[in-house]
């Protein structure tokens, strides 16, 4: 009985196959379609950081301010349609991996923002959310929601942009003077920003594409110069471009929830001699 069964022609098997499912389809849901990565399309994805150096503003003569180049990440997608009583989200989720971000004056100390989790080893990564739009980086151009059924596939696009714009004293943070005393600026700060679509009632989440990239700043701070003229970039002028995987990376958990990196950054004081201090605790 057996060997009659393989003597079937295989389009004939796919045809029976097909119309029982078509058929079981009308009495249950067991055929229902379900979304998978094999059906979505993915086409176009770019990321890049703008080839231009950061800019520094010299233009208060409480801090000085620092501006980098974006990062901008788009992708294309298709997705297939959506059945009834569901809701897909496609979108860009972020996470810092690394911080490394330290304000030097002179031989007296530096301050540093850190993430304290991070930076002992005890998570993977920190959500870089906006802070409201968890787990999603934003919630305007960064995702799309497609509310089922949908009788036909969705085009869309998602796209997101991130950069540094901070703030740095020129005096030591701790201290009631407001002179002058910062000397160096250096930060080195790595990502991981995945596209994903995500059903919005299960939670389920297929990982469509990942991203990692990094942005590294270097300034230079002479305190005993005028205001306009202390501060210079010193080493590479350029970001090293965004690297887009041909794998993709499992997301942490602590990469999709509270609390973000804002939030979770604090503000340290590390003197030359004597103890640390926070400045700026976590919110």
């Amino acid at each position: 009985a057996h060997k009659r069964n393989h003597l079937l022609p295989s389009s004939l098997v796919l045809l029976v196959l097909l119309v029982a499912c078509t058929m079981g389809c009308i009495q249950s849901i067991a055929c229902k379609p379900r979304i998978r990565r094999e059906n979505i399309v993915v086409y176009e994805v770019s990321a890049s950081i703008d080839q231009c150096p950061t800019i520094i503003e010299e233009n208060s003569p409480i801090v000085l301010r620092y501006k980098t180049p974006y990062f901008r990440a788009s992708a294309g997608v298709v997705m297939p349609p959506v059945p009834r009583n569901e809701t897909w989200v496609v979108g860009w989720i972020q996470a810092c991996t690394q911080m490394e971000f330290y304000n030097t004056y002179g031989d007296i100390g530096m301050s540093s923002w850190e993430l304290p989790e991070l930076r002992e080893g005890r998570v993977k990564a920190i959500s870089d959310s906006d802070g409201v739009s968890y787990p999603w980086y934003g919630n305007t151009t960064e995702t799309v929601t497609l509310t089922g059924p949908t009788s036909k596939p969705s085009r869309l696009t998602v796209s997101m942009n991130d950069n540094f714009y901070p703030s740095v004293t020129w005096a030591v943070p701790i201290s009631n003077s407001n002179t002058p005393m910062l000397t160096h600026i250096t930060r080195d700060q790595s990502f991981i920003t995945w596209l994903v679509a995500m059903n919005s009632i299960t939670k389920e989440r297929i990982v469509l594409q990942t991203v990692r990239w990094r942005m590294r700043v270097d300034i230079a701070v002479d305190p005993d110069m005028p205001l306009g003229s202390r501060a210079s970039l010193v080493g590479r002028p350029y970001q090293e471009q965004p690297h887009i995987l041909n794998y993709q990376e499992p997301i942490p958990p602590n990469a999709l929830g509270r609390p973000n990196a804002n939030d979770a950054q604090v503000l340290m004081w590390r003197p030359r001699r004597g103890a640390p201090l926070v400045v700026i605790p976590p919110k």
